[in-house]
């Protein structure tokens, strides 16, 4: 109905000046009316020109008190013409979201006196915020410093209108043409192919873009550290033992077994299967009397080592327990043959039984690097570290002392983060102890330097992201992961 009408109408006249007007006169809808001239103008049988009108309306505040008054007079009026008024008891006449706003509006205006008894200054005041409003209600004009005064507070608001200007176009036509886009099997049959006008085809447009996989920015990042890591001529550990042991994860580590972080509360354990059947007896025992009575220099923790609490599954809660597994193999290795040196790295998820928010999850990625050869000293691993991190574009380190329960001495890396403009912690790092090396079979000369950062927080930095959230989960924007290119890291 609104073709034939804005055809027809164009037919008679050069113009329709105002598609608003022109619905209003029809008692058409405006929002057909405008899909229909959007349509014509793209088949061409209309030129149409952008309208937009700005008009003041009321919000949703300001009509309240276009009815009932500005918040200013409600609270003077509630104030008694002679004498005063507790505070208290004025504020049960007047509306809470009134209250507010009528003292502060009322005290500028001169017009009571606050404080614990209030009173007025004047006797008659005239509500000229209410006069305004509806005057901007009836469509009048106002002036220019009292529209402001309004708009600041929030009382009304810029509405914008849009519309068209429609006329004739090259291809104008009284009715519409009715095209065909498809040779059908009834158009050849019954011959009507002869009569139909057929819709010509676009043979310069382009179809719509396919859509390939898009890998996740912590994927970008973890394949250029591997790159990284790869360059300084590191193995990759196998990292697919989600679950572990807890003598892997904790105690082939030094970790003793009344720790905090071997609670429920920060670790995971498991139901099923809730303990492990498979573990290196021999090793095992020699775990058993370094905890509690020493050995290598050291005293142990002096306490009754159980077994069952080493065999508990949980899921690992970090990577370190994949090195301790490795590391073990190798001093395995080495008593068959000679010993080799070896550089390890792993990239992979662990879990902590934490709660979550904008900085933490339960589910994470850690990095591990570690060198095993003899005679390492701090200085290597000082070395290591700056190497490593001057490939991520991160050249001021710091070290900080530390303490962990399987490395002697420890350090806590801080790297200087110029868009912050301060020292951030990056990592951990130092030496692997004794009690942990001279169980699993290594001589008194070969020693481990190893450090550790998590995958999340330099994705975060080097994407912009600061909720770590926005990374995993439904929380996830897939045209993130579209739109940002491959992670740049200067490798030097």
């Amino acid at each position: 109905m609104a073709e034939e009408a804005i055809l027809g109408y164009l037919q008679n006249h050069e113009e329709i000046s105002d598609s608003g007007q022109f619905a209003t006169d029809h008692g058409l809808d405006h929002s057909d009316v405008v899909n229909v001239i959007k349509s014509l103008h793209g088949f061409r049988y209309v030129d149409a020109q952008d309208i937009k009108r700005e008009t003041d309306v009321l919000t949703e505040e300001g009509e309240k008190y276009a009815e009932h008054g500005s918040p200013e007079v409600q609270l003077f009026l509630a104030v008694p013409a002679e004498g005063s008024i507790l505070k208290e008891e004025l504020q049960k006449l007047v509306d809470p979201a009134v209250f507010k706003i009528g003292c502060s509006q009322a005290a500028k205006n001169k017009w009571v006196q606050m404080g614990n008894q209030i009173y007025r200054k004047v006797q008659h005041v005239e509500d000229r915020i209410k006069d305004l409003l509806l005057q901007i209600r009836d469509g009048q004009e106002i002036d220019t410093g009292d529209k402001k005064s309004l708009k600041a507070r929030k009382l009304i608001v810029v509405q914008t209108w849009k519309g068209y200007s429609v006329r004739k176009g090259p291809d104008y036509a009284p009715i519409r043409r009715r095209t065909a886009t498809d040779l059908t099997r009834e158009y050849l049959q019954g011959g009507d192919w002869r009569n139909i006008e057929f819709k010509e085809y676009n043979f310069s447009a382009k179809g719509p873009p396919s859509e390939g996989g898009h890998l996740h920015p912590l994927n970008k990042v973890k394949d250029r550290l591997k790159d990284i890591f790869r360059l300084m001529n590191f193995e990759e550990m196998p990292t697919n033992r989600y679950v572990e042991s807890s003598f892997w994860n904790f105690d082939a580590l030094f970790q003793p077994q009344q720790h905090p972080a071997r609670d429920s509360h920060d670790t995971f354990f498991l139901k099923a299967p809730e303990m492990t059947k498979q573990l290196p007896e021999d090793y095992v025992e020699l775990v058993k009397r370094v905890h509690e009575s020493g050995g290598y220099g050291s005293r142990g923790y002096g306490y009754d080592w159980k077994r069952e609490e080493a065999n508990k599954n949980l899921l690992r809660t970090h990577t370190t327990a994949i090195s301790s597994r490795m590391l073990y193999a190798v001093a395995q290795l080495a008593k068959q043959q000679s010993f080799t040196p070896k550089r390890y790295f792993s990239i992979d998820r662990v879990f902590r039984n934490e709660a979550v928010d904008r900085t933490h999850l339960a589910e994470f990625h850690q990095i591990e690097g570690l060198v095993c050869d003899r005679g390492l000293t701090l200085g290597h691993l000082i070395g290591v570290l700056q190497d490593f991190f001057s490939c991520l574009g991160m050249d001021k380190l710091k070290f900080k002392p530390a303490y962990n329960p399987y490395t002697e001495p420890s350090m806590e890396i801080f790297s200087y983060h110029k868009g912050l403009g301060k020292w951030v912690e990056i990592g951990n790092s130092g030496m692997f102890r004794p009690e942990m090396l001279r169980p699993m079979g290594f001589s008194e000369d070969v020693n481990v330097i190893a450090w550790g950062l998590s995958l999340e927080r330099p994705t975060m930095i080097l994407y912009g992201i600061d909720n770590i959230r926005e990374l995993f989960g439904h929380k996830v924007d897939l045209a993130l992961v579209k739109r940002n290119p491959l992670c740049l890291i200067g490798i030097q």
